[in-house]
C-alpha cells in the first residue's frame, strides 16, 4: 500500500486527470489554480526559465469555472486554455513537464481557488503516491506570479538539508515601481505588504512560535504532510491561512529566503478577501493611510506569552486570582470572555512535561486565537494605528533605526532586508 492510498479514496474529489508514467526522479509538484486569467504564459514562462533542480518537476495548472461562472470568464477560460495548450506543446522536456487540467461547473458553494488548490494538490498527491514518494514537495503558485530563476533550485536545496521538514514559505515580493501598473496601485501595495510583514514580525515578537506567512503563491509542504492533516480546504478565500496553519503547528517549517516569488499587486474581485481585493479596497476608497491593528495591542499579549510556563499546571483560583491579575487589561479582557482556562485546564490534564504544556498552549492560542484576540481588543478597547506609525514602533523595539523614514515603500524595504537574514 502507497503512502496517500487512504487519502486518495476518502478525500479526492475528481478521477485521476493525468495518466502520463511518473518519474522515478519526480521531485517537486508545482500547482497552479487560474480562474479568468488572462497572464498565465507569464507565470509559465517563469517557471519555464528556471535553472532546473537535481530532482525532476511537473507543473500542474488547473483553469477551473464554477456552476454560475459568467459567460464573460468562461470565455477566458476558453481564451487561457488554447494559449496553453499551444505553449505546452512546444515547452516540454524530460525533467520539466507541464500539465493542463479543466475542471468545469465546480459545485456553487465551493467554487472558488480553494477548491481548485484543493483538485491539483490532490492530483499531485496522486502523482507522488504513483512511486510512493511521501516526501514529494508540492508548492502553491499563483497564475499571476513570477519568480527567480533559482526558484526550483532553492526549494529542492531546503527539503535536502532538512529531510524531516514538513513544509516552508517562499520569500516574496510584490512589485514597487514599474509601467505595468498607475503608481496609486504601487502605493497601496507597499502598505499593504508592509502590513503583512508587520503582521508576522509583530507575532513573532511577542512570542507566539507560529509567526509565519500564508500566502497562497509561496509555500512548499511534503505529499505526506499535505496528507497528514487532510489536504487543501475547499474555501473561497482564505485558503492558504487556513491549511498552513494545519501544516506549522507540525513543527520542521521553514523559511525560504534565497529565491523569491513575485506576486502582482493588480486590483481583483474574484475573491473576496486577500492582495487583490485589498488593494481593490484602497483605490476605491482612496486610501492613502491604511490603519492596522495597534501595535500595543501586540506588546500587551507580549506580556502574556513571556509567563506561559506560569501557567503550566495551575488551578482555577491561581489562575484567576495570581495570574491573569497581572496581565494588561484588554488580555486579560479577553481571556475572561474567551472561557480559555477551559482549554487550558484540558491541556494541563494532558501535560506532563513543560515542554510538551509549551507546545499544546500555542496549539490553543494559535494563529486563529490570535487574529480573534485582535479584532476583540479593537473592538472593546484599542483604536486601529497607522501602519507607518505602527511599522515603527515595532522597528524601534528591535532595535533598528529608522528616524527620518515615514514612507510605507522604504520601512517595506528595511522589513523585508530582516525577513531575509532570519
Amino acid at each position: 500500500m502507497a503512502f496517500a492510498d487512504k487519502y486518495l479514496k476518502k478525500q479526492r474529489m475528481y478521477p485521476e486527470y493525468i495518466s502520463t508514467p511518473v518519474s522515478e526522479n519526480l521531485n517537486i509538484i508545482v500547482t497552479i489554480p487560474c480562474f479568468n486569467e488572462p497572464d498565465l504564459i507569464t507565470s509559465l514562462n517563469s517557471l519555464w526559465n528556471c535553472e532546473r533542480p537535481q530532482g525532476d518537476v511537473e507543473v500542474i495548472v488547473i483553469v477551473n469555472s464554477g456552476e454560475k461562472t459568467d459567460q464573460e470568464a468562461l470565455n477566458q477560460n476558453t481564451t487561457t486554455i488554447k494559449a496553453t495548450n499551444d505553449w505546452i506543446a512546444n515547452h516540454q522536456e524530460d525533467h520539466l513537464k507541464f500539465y493542463l487540467i479543466h475542471q468545469a461547473n465546480l459545485p456553487r458553494k465551493f467554487a472558488g481557488v480553494g477548491f481548485a488548490r484543493k483538485i491539483a494538490m490532490d492530483e499531485a498527491v496522486g502523482r507522488f503516491n504513483k512511486i510512493d514518494k511521501a516526501n514529494g514537495i508540492i508548492t502553491g503558485f499563483d497564475a499571476d506570479s513570477t519568480c527567480d530563476t533559482n526558484y526550483l533550485v532553492e526549494i529542492e536545496k531546503l527539503f535536502k538539508q532538512h529531510p524531516k521538514a514538513n513544509g516552508a514559505n517562499i520569500f516574496y515580493e510584490h512589485p514597487l515601481e514599474g509601467n505595468e501598473f498607475e503608481e496609486d496601485i504601487y502605493q497601496a501595495i507597499a502598505q499593504y505588504e508592509l502590513y503583512l510583514r508587520y503582521y508576522r514580525l509583530a507575532m513573532q515578537y511577542a512570542g507566539h512560535p507560529h509567526a509565519f506567512h500564508t500566502v497562497g503563491s509561496s509555500f512548499a509542504v511534503t505529499a505526506s504532510a499535505y496528507v497528514k492533516q487532510g489536504g487543501m480546504n475547499r474555501r473561497q478565500a482564505g485558503e492558504d491561512f487556513y491549511f498552513l496553519q494545519k501544516i506549522i503547528p507540525l513543527g520542521n517549517f521553514y523559511e525560504i529566503n534565497s529565491t523569491r516569488v513575485i506576486p502582482s499587486p493588480r486590483i481583483s474581485d474574484r475573491v473576496p478577501f486577500g492582495t487583490g481585493k485589498a488593494i481593490s479596497t484602497f483605490i476605491e476608497e482612496g486610501i492613502v493611510d491604511y490603519k492596522t491593528y495597534n501595535y500595543a495591542a501586540f506588546t500587551d499579549l507580549k506580556v502574556l506569552f513571556d509567563r506561559v510556563d506560569e501557567f503550566f499546571g495551575v488551578d482555577y483560583d491561581t489562575y484567576l486570582n495570581k495570574l491573569i491579575v497581572n496581565l494588561p487589561g484588554p488580555v486579560r479582557s479577553y481571556l475572561k470572555e474567551d472561557n480559555f482556562y477551559e482549554a487550558l485546564d484540558e491541556i494541563n490534564k494532558n501535560c506532563a512535561s513543560l515542554e510538551s504544556f509549551r507546545k499544546k498552549f500555542f496549539g490553543a492560542f494559535n494563529a486563529f486565537k490570535v487574529l480573534k484576540y485582535l479584532n476583540n481588543v479593537h473592538e472593546q478597547f484599542i483604536d486601529e494605528e497607522s501602519i507607518v506609525v505602527c511599522a515603527k514602533q515595532l522597528l524601534v523595539d528591535l532595535g533598528i533605526d529608522s528616524k527620518g523614514i515615514y514612507a510605507a515603500k522604504e520601512l517595506l524595504k528595511i522589513y523585508r532586508e530582516l525577513e531575509k537574514k532570519q
